[in-house]
C-alpha cells in the first residue's frame, strides 16, 4: 500500500508543479480543476465522450471498449456530473487492487522481496502515469491479473469471466483466452474445463450489441483503426510492425545524423525519428523481457507477454509503426516479475529504479504540458 500511495502522489506533484510552473494556458485550471484536468489528456476526451453520451458521436469513438467508460459513466452521474472525478477514481482503485494482485501472484512462488521489486518497478514504470489517468490501463491490468490469480486457484470459470470482462476493456483482451487455455489444460488435461472457461469470451457480444441499439452499426469498432493512423492487421502477423519498426528506427538513426529520408511525411521529421527510435528502444527491452519470462515464469506467463506484444506489431502505425507500444507494454505484468529476479542484485536494483523513476518524470512532465505520451 506504501508504494501505491507514494508513488502516486510523487507522480501527481510532478504533474501539477509541472502546470504551475508552466507559462499560463488553458490547460492550467484552478482549484480542484488543477489537480484533475491534469489527468485528462488526449484519448481520455474520447472516454469522456462516450461515459457521457454513448458512442452516438463520431464513429472513432467505437475504438474505445466500453467497459471503462461504462464505469466512468455510472460513477460519473453519481458524482453529479464530475466524469474526469470519477475516471481518476476508477484508476487508482483498479491500481491499487491491481498492486496488490501483483504481489499476491507473485510472493507464493518467489517470496515477498521479489513480490515488493515487482510492484515497485510496475509503480515506477516510465508509463506508470497512466495507472492514474483517465484511460483504460489501471482497469485492463487489474482484470488480466485477476484472470493468473482465479485460474492458478482453480476458479477457472470465474477466470473465464473476468477474461471477458477485460476484452470488454481493451482489444488486446482476446490475448487472454489461449492464456487461459494453456492455465488450464496444464493444471486439468480437460478440454471440456479448458471450453467452459474460455466461453466467456461470449461477453464481449454485449459491445456490438450496444453499438448496434446506439448507432445501428454492431461492427463498426473493425474498420476504425484506420481513422487512428494504424494499418489493417497484417498477414504476416508481429513481422511486419517488426520490420517497419526497424525501418522507422534506421531512418531515425539517418534524419538525427543529419540526412533526410522522408522529409515529406511530416512537419517535424526530427521529431518523428527521436519518438520511432525511443519505441524501438521499449521493443527491443520488450522482447528481451518477453523471452526471459517464457523461460523463467513458464509457458503462460511467456504466452502472454509475447502475444500481448504481437497484437499492436500486427496492425502498425503509419508514421509510427510502433506507434503507443511502450504504454502497450505498461500491462505485461510478467515484465515486471521478470525485473524483480533480475533486481536481486542491488546494483541492478538500483539500476532499474533509476533509469525508470528519470523516464518517468520525464514522461510525466511532457503528459502535464499536454505533449503526445505514448
Amino acid at each position: 500500500m506504501a508504494i501505491f500511495v507514494f508513488s502516486r502522489l510523487a507522480i501527481w506533484t510532478v504533474a501539477v508543479y509541472t502546470l504551475l510552473a508552466s507559462e499560463p494556458s488553458p490547460r492550467r485550471g484552478r482549484g480542484l480543476a488543477l489537480l484533475t484536468e491534469v489527468w485528462s489528456r488526449w484519448d481520455s476526451g474520447w472516454f469522456l465522450t462516450i461515459a457521457r453520451h454513448g458512442y452516438h458521436g463520431s464513429a472513432q469513438s467505437s475504438a474505445f471498449y466500453p467497459l471503462y467508460p461504462a464505469l466512468v459513466g455510472l460513477l460519473g452521474r453519481l458524482l453529479i456530473g464530475h466524469y474526469v472525478i470519477a475516471g481518476i477514481l476508477i484508476s487508482l482503485i483498479a491500481c491499487a487492487a491491481a498492486f496488490r494482485l501483483l504481489y499476491d501472484l507473485t510472493e507464493p512462488r518467489f517470496g515477498a522481496e521479489t513480490a515488493r521489486r515487482a510492484v515497485l518497478y510496475l509503480a515506477v514504470a516510465p508509463m506508470s502515469l497512466f495507472l492514474q489517468a483517465v484511460y483504460s490501463e489501471s482497469l485492463y491490468l487489474l482484470l488480466a491479473l485477476g484472470v493468473f490469480v482465479l485460474a492458478e486457484r482453480g476458479r477457472y470459470s470465474t477466470a473465464g469471466m473476468v477474461a471477458g470482462l477485460a476484452l470488454l476493456t481493451r482489444p488486446s483482451g482476446v490475448v487472454l483466452f489461449p492464456v487461459l487455455a494453456v492455465l488450464v489444460w496444464s493444471s486439468t488435461r480437460s478440454l471440456r474445463r479448458v471450453a467452459w472457461a474460455t466461453s466467456g469470451s461470449l461477453l464481449f457480444l454485449v459491445y456490438p450489441l450496444v453499438l448496434w441499439s446506439q448507432t445501428g452499426h454492431a461492427w463498426r469498432f473493425l474498420s476504425v483503426e484506420k481513422d487512428w493512423q494504424r494499418t489493417a492487421l497484417s498477414p504476416l502477423g508481429p513481422l511486419k510492425g517488426l520490420w517497419k519498426g526497424t525501418v522507422a528506427a534506421w531512418n531515425g538513426v539517418r534524419q538525427l545524423a543529419g540526412q533526410v529520408p522522408h522529409p515529406a511525411l511530416a512537419t517535424d521529421p526530427t521529431r518523428i525519428a527521436t519518438l520511432n527510435l525511443e519505441y524501438f528502444a521499449f521493443l527491443l527491452v520488450f522482447i528481451a523481457l518477453a523471452f526471459l519470462s517464457w523461460r523463467r515464469l513458464g509457458a503462460a506467463y511467456g504466452l502472454f507477454a509475447a502475444l500481448s506484444l504481437s497484437a499492436p506489431l500486427s496492425a502498425p502505425g503509419i508514421y509510427y509503426p510502433l506507434l503507443s507500444l511502450p504504454r502497450f507494454g505498461l500491462v505485461i505484468f510478467p515484465f515486471y516479475v521478470v525485473l524483480a529476479q533480475l533486481g536481486e542484485r542491488r546494483s541492478v536494483d538500483r539500476w532499474i529504479v533509476a533509469t525508470s523513476a528519470l523516464l518517468l518524470g520525464a514522461m510525466t512532465v511532457q503528459w502535464a504540458l499536454g505533449q503526445w505520451v505514448s
